[in-house]
């Protein structure tokens, strides 16, 4: 077994990077109207979600003491459907992992999974709220915008989905993914995003935009009035910044680390080119991946190994790393099983590099096209096999940095990461 050498390359994406984060957010705070239609002395529930948002504690931290500077009473809850293993704890937990604590934010974290009805939308679905960000009276959201890892949509993750999944909590999140399969789940969260603004309770939102090198590229507070309308257009936005593996057609793709922080699937599925229901290849944007091979679950993480099901072979330190509980009522909630499934495993990298080459139809390992990348969410710093190098010279975005040189191995027979 021996793989043609390999190429250590740098994609430069372009950088949106706000120099500003704090001014950004007050400066948008203080022109959205959000103040006005609170009382002096009121309460204000500001929802914080699970993912590995850049910049996440720094922002959540400038809107509470903006609340406070306005005379209101801010509190943070977590705006999760089944992450934290859909408890109160654990998703407290998720929080504090990002530093949003009750300490460092300087206000309360009220993790409850209790909800409260708030009405019935015209397709028939019941739509449910976090009971204690509904008796706040008063609500926003902090949410990055982005593409949704399962649908294309003109509304897909974000504030509209955090409204539905995330101020659903548990029980409305196992019964919106269950109307899924019946109207799709961009039509559930555009009817229970309507129907939740219709309670009267939420302010709006801080759109949070990242760029390709996962930077903080744009903030913005969006009235609940121009909600609908002002996320799609920040979808399309926030779709023109989305890193890509800059290739055609890729025989093998090594992956270092699965996560939750990383991905709602753990792996972008628009990255892998997969989908969390089992299917191959079905982004047209994204290069064509035979097989995928994990190396590990992200620290971050915490166990949560949804996703890796997507990869055709994985070390046996992933199943090790894995905790079924979150793992379980993640992927049971969603309602993706194939993202649970337990791949082929073995001891090594060596080992599983051995077993799945053969897989792709090409007979001489020499000629594998293979790509290897941190995580799904970072693109920068990434191997590629030297067969592959015209491809890649000819792209502009992409520096090869070294010489090319054959994989490494320590004495367990793991790869040395060069991408550390």
């Amino acid at each position: 077994m021996r793989f043609a050498p390999f190429l250590l390359t740098r994609q430069k994406l372009p950088n949106h990077s706000l120099t500003d984060i704090p001014g950004t957010v007050r400066y948008e705070l203080q022109n959205s109207g959000f103040a006005q239609r609170v009382p002096p002395g009121g309460a204000v529930a500001i929802g914080v979600g699970s993912r590995g948002i850049a910049n996440i504690d720094v922002i959540v931290h400038t809107v509470v003491q903006w609340w406070k500077e306005q005379g209101a009473r801010p509190f943070i809850f977590p705006a999760m459907g089944s992450h934290g293993a859909a408890t109160a704890k654990g998703q407290a937990e998720v929080l504090a992992k990002y530093g949003i604590t009750d300490e460092k934010m300087g206000c309360p974290i009220r993790s409850a999974l209790q909800v409260v009805n708030v009405g019935t939308t015209p397709e028939g679905i019941d739509v449910v709220m976090d009971k204690l960000a509904y008796q706040s009276g008063a609500v926003m959201m902090c949410s990055r915008v982005k593409w949704h890892t399962d649908f294309e949509g003109k509304l897909e993750s974000g504030l509209f989905k955090m409204m539905a999944i995330g101020l659903g909590k548990f029980a409305g999140a196992q019964r919106y993914h269950t109307h899924g399969y019946r109207l799709g789940l961009e039509a559930v969260i555009r009817a229970v995003g309507r129907q939740v603004l219709a309670s009267g309770k939420i302010l709006g939102g801080l759109a949070i935009l990242e760029d390709g090198n996962h930077e903080t590229g744009h903030i913005e507070a969006v009235p609940a009035a121009t909600m609908e309308q002002r996320e799609e257009e920040l979808l399309v936005q926030v779709k023109s910044w989305m890193p890509r593996i800059p290739l055609q057609d890729l025989d093998l793709l090594i992956v270092n680390q699965l996560g939750k922080n990383i991905s709602g699937a753990g792996m972008d599925p628009k990255v892998i080119n997969r989908t969390v229901y089992g299917d191959y290849n079905p982004w047209p944007y994204a290069p064509r991946v035979g097989r995928v091979f994990l190396r590990e679950i992200h620290p971050m993480s915490y166990g949560n190994a949804v996703g890796l099901g997507m990869s055709d072979i994985v070390n046996s330190r992933v199943l090790k790393g894995m905790k079924k509980k979150p793992t379980y009522v993640n992927g049971l909630t969603s309602g993706a099983m194939a993202s649970i499934r337990i791949p082929v495993h073995f001891p090594t990298d060596r080992e599983c590099l051995k077993q799945i080459w053969r897989t792709v139809g090409v007979m001489d390992p020499l000629q594998l096209k293979i790509g290897w990348i941190r995580n799904s969410q970072d693109l920068t710093l990434m191997a590629f096999s030297e067969n592959l190098r015209a491809e890649l010279e000819a792209n502009p975005m992409v520096e090869i940095l070294d010489q090319p040189k054959a994989l490494e191995y320590d004495a367990k027979g793991d790869l040395v990461n060069w991408l550390a």
